[in-house]
């Protein structure tokens, strides 16, 4: 069981460290609560990413205090927000007061120009792991890029895409997979 203090100092350095939003968070986040303090399963990881997905709100705020509130209660919800905003607000307090003398600068945006690329590779890097997390074969793997192609190249919601999935998952389980299965 995680203390107070370390549930604060792990979302602390994942706030800190975290550039490029929620989802280049998750793999700092995995390391950090799967793979380094084990509090979560990796399956249990995906569940939180997933939920996180779908409540309103900031997706990288969802997840610390889910995650919170599994360890430690209602106070390690708050601790694990506090930690997971509080660099991250004081950075923009910082960069808000300093916008004046930034903008314009060749090599200000020569560094945020350089941070594109690495943000990338950090949301692209969870996928491949959540991919396998999820079991996605060689059988299956059409659904997500489905999904992914009609919302990126055909502008459908993905709530529909979502509603569609759901649909086709329930037949499935209810009706396909027990004919698949011998007696």
């Amino acid at each position: 069981m995680a203390s107070l203090l370390q549930l604060f100092w792990s979302f602390f350095k994942i706030g800190t460290f975290t550039l490029g939003g929620g989802y280049a968070m998750i793999p700092l986040m995995e390391k950090e609560l799967v793979d380094k303090h084990q509090w979560i399963t990796h399956e249990e990881f995906l569940d939180v990413i997933a939920l996180a997905q779908t409540m309103p709100g900031i997706f990288a705020t969802n997840m610390a205090v889910h995650i919170g509130w599994r360890m430690r209660g209602v106070p390690g919800a708050v601790i694990a927000l506090l930690g997971n905003i509080l660099m991250p607000i004081l950075i923009i307090l910082a960069l808000a007061m300093s916008l004046h003398y930034l903008q314009g600068n060749a090599v200000v945006e020569a560094v945020f120009k350089g941070v594109r690329p690495v943000v990338v590779a950090l949301i692209a890097a969870p996928v491949f792991r959540m991919a396998k997390t999820a079991k996605i074969s060689r059988y299956n793997f059409w659904i997500p890029l489905l999904a992914a192609l009609l919302i990126w190249l055909l502008g459908v919601s993905p709530i529909w895409v979502i509603l569609i999935a759901g649909f086709g998952g329930f037949v499935y389980g209810k009706y396909l997979e027990k004919k698949e299965v011998p007696s």
